[in-house]
């Protein structure tokens, strides 16, 4: 007996609608409808140890068959099936939930079921043009029924002659949806969205998933062996990982994974190997950047809470608070885990610095919960590779970099070449460098500065040496005022013109470098931070340079007893010295410079 009629749809789900626009993308019609297989299976398995399911379950493997002739799909399961009432009930009548039902009635008993919607199922009707449905309940004597629908609001049921348990969908697909039609296509599809769930899926003869992926495991079942196969599992053309977080949380909310930490280098590389969003062993996305905070998106691994929807929006998962304490909770993990093997093994802490060192300070510069547990652990290495936490290294420097304002000068470089006249100059003071030269620095050392109490930091060659740290000790100079006077006057007058640098006359030590090119620091850091961001807001500031004229230096008490035509050429090889150590000397001014070395060796 045949019997037809017209699909119950609810007001606020009209169907043609859904059938143009349910998903974005089309390819999630397959996930939806092996996650229905995968229910049914579930449900079958959770009947069958309550004693409600009576016979041997045998071989619960679910088949997906592609017949590229026919340009059909088919989604076979031996799950609970369904009677005809069934199939009135959770098929034509649209957005009611079959999921949501057995959920509730054995939410006690364990069941584990993916689907907490009704409207997965006819994902189906955006790349078909005609849907079947082959079904027979595990219940006795219930017949197998046959749905047919063409994607209207009509359809058929009829008596089949289908013999097990189970229900098989079959899709003929749309011409315009025949992409679909193709065998490395649905098996891309499969591997993508499918690759853990919890029941095996055969597709070409072959099964594609693995069921029971190690997060699925209790961490104290996992050996380091477990965990870094797994991770070749994910990505399987990457390093071995530093170390790995394992995530079990039952209460306030549910949350499995695994999160590990690759070996980072020190630039921002495009995330290929992103952590992957999955609910109940479902794929959703590798977009998680609501639900993971944005420092641990330089992390690979998986996450799976079955809290959050397989599809939700991102003003959803914006507001969603399940969505907020997943995100804390995780914060806080990496955190804990961190600070664990810093305490337990500081030399094996030191060793994964270079690897972790972006990533900690990331974390710190954009979430203020990580910065206070991240600043116990946080290092910074000096010009000898030594490596400090941020006490550790106030207690080095405090006593011989404190200042006449009783700030303690923190002198850096960002460049170990560029600097190394700077930096031998600082070390002979007994002055300590910190290496600063990563692609975060700049803005690292702009958060943490107005954290530090009492602090500064400097670079290296933003003033001469003993303006970096002022302890207001006044140097005599061995040249009169007059003298210095004139000294700056000769170089205003050959260089000053353009007005790109300023002259200025100091009293150094006499093994001091007779001239020193600084860049204001205030000026450098505007500079280094808009071409990190690759802004040109300062584009028309004009560049300048202090010059320092150390008056103590041999150099200069030769110079002023020199009338001005035996100045001219000491002063231009001086001031192309100072602007070389400053990579300021380019194009014609160097190739002159470099003809007036040549000659003198002739």
């Amino acid at each position: 007996m045949t019997t037809k009629g017209n699909i119950s749809v609810h007001t606020e789900n009209i169907f043609p609608i859904i059938k143009k626009f349910l998903y974005s993308d089309h390819e999630i019609f397959l996930r939806e409808l092996v996650s229905n297989a995968v229910d049914a299976t579930q449900k079958l398995k959770t009947l069958s140890s309550s004693g409600e399911a009576k016979g041997e379950l045998g071989d619960l493997k679910i088949l997906v068959k592609l017949d590229t002739e026919a340009k059909t799909l088919h989604i076979i399961d031996s799950g609970i099936g369904m009677t005809e009432e069934e199939v009135g009930k959770y098929i034509n009548q649209l957005a009611f939930s079959s999921a949501e039902e057995f959920l509730d009635k054995y939410k006690d008993k364990g069941a584990q079921v993916i689907g907490h919607f009704g409207l997965g199922f006819y994902s189906a009707f955006m790349v078909a043009h005609q849907v079947e449905i082959i079904t027979k309940s595990y219940k006795e004597d219930a017949p197998a029924v046959k749905w047919s629908c063409d994607g209207s609001t009509s359809y058929e049921i009829s008596a089949s002659d289908k013999t097990e348990r189970g229900t098989e969908v079959i899709l003929h697909f749309a011409e315009d949806s025949l992409e679909f039609n193709d065998s490395f296509r649905i098996k891309g599809i499969l591997e993508k969205y499918c690759k853990f769930l919890p029941v095996e899926i055969e597709y070409e003869e072959k099964v594609i998933n693995n069921p029971a992926p190690l997060w699925t495991k209790a961490p104290s079942e996992c050996t380091k062996e477990d965990y870094e196969n797994f991770y070749k599992e994910l990505y399987p053309f990457s390093e071995t990982p530093l170390f790995w977080i394992h995530l079990n949380v039952d209460y306030p909310f549910k949350l499995t994974g695994i999160l590990y930490f690759p070996k980072i280098k020190n630039d921002f590389e495009p995330q290929k190997n992103k952590i992957q969003l999955y609910s109940n062993q479902v794929f959703v996305t590798d977009s998680v950047q609501e639900i993971v905070p944005e420092f641990l998106m330089l992390l690979q691994g998986v996450i799976d809470s079955p809290d959050i929807p397989l599809n939700v929006s991102r003003s959803y998962l914006q507001s969603d608070s399940n969505v907020k304490k997943i995100n804390s909770h995780i914060t806080k993990k990496v955190a804990d885990k961190l600070e664990e093997i810093f305490k337990a093994d500081r030399t094996e802490f030191n060793n994964k610095w270079e690897s972790i060192g972006l990533f900690v300070k990331y974390g710190m510069i954009t979430d203020e919960k990580f910065y206070d547990r991240a600043s116990k652990f946080c290092l910074l290495q000096n010009k000898a590779k030594e490596l400090f936490t941020l006490e550790e290294y106030k207690e080095k420097v405090s006593a011989t970099q404190t200042d006449k304002d009783n700030k303690i000068v923190y002198l850096y470089t960002n460049d170990l070449k560029a600097h190394d006249s700077f930096c031998q100059t600082a070390e002979k003071r007994g002055y300590d460098v910190i290496l600063m030269d990563g692609p975060l620095d700049n803005h690292f050392i702009s958060n943490i500065e107005h954290k530090l109490e009492n602090t500064t930091w400097k670079r290296v060659d933003s003033e001469s040496i003993d303006k970096l740290i002022d302890k207001d000790i006044k140097t005599e100079s061995v040249l009169s005022e007059a003298e210095q006077s004139s000294l700056k006057e000769s170089f205003e007058k050959q260089f000053g013109a353009a007005g790109k640098f300023k002259f200025e006359t100091e009293a150094l030590a006499p093994d001091d470098h007779f001239l020193t090119l600084i860049k204001p620091e205030w000026e450098r850091r505007m500079a280094d931070m808009q071409k990190m961001q690759g802004m040109s807001m300062f584009g028309a500031f004009p560049e300048s340079w202090n010059v320092v004229l150390n008056t103590n230096h041999d150099l200069a008490r030769k110079l002023v007893k020199l009338d001005d035509a035996e100045k001219t050429p000491v002063l231009q090889q001086a001031f192309d010295l100072a602007k070389l150590s400053q990579n300021l000397l380019h194009g014609e001014e160097l190739t002159n410079f470099i003809q007036r070395n040549y000659d003198r060796l002739k």
